[in-house]
């Protein structure tokens, strides 16, 4: 994947020496980096990623992607979730 990217863009996954899924984008020119390859839960037909996000140290909210692509992608469904007290 890209050293610099956003939502997917220019990853490729890399399965015993075979590209298995790939996203295009405009990313990559400065550089590649490899990170190992965590397959994502696959609920019905689509797979499932969480971001997290915390604000002063303390939870703030969370955000669901999912795709029926290895790759979330910026097109990706995404469902918001706020924490508040």
């Amino acid at each position: 994947k890209p050293i610099f990217s956003r939502e997917g863009a220019n990853v490729s996954i890399i399965e015993n020496g075979k590209t298995i899924e790939a996203a295009e984008g405009p990313y990559g020119e400065e550089g590649m980096i490899v990170q190992q390859f965590h397959p994502l839960p696959k609920f019905g037909d689509s797979y499932m990623l969480i971001g997290s996000w915390l604000v002063n140290d303390q939870p703030a909210g969370i955000g669901i992607r999912e795709d029926r692509a290895l790759i979330t992608q910026d097109m990706s469904r995404f469902y918001p979730h706020i924490f508040v007290e």
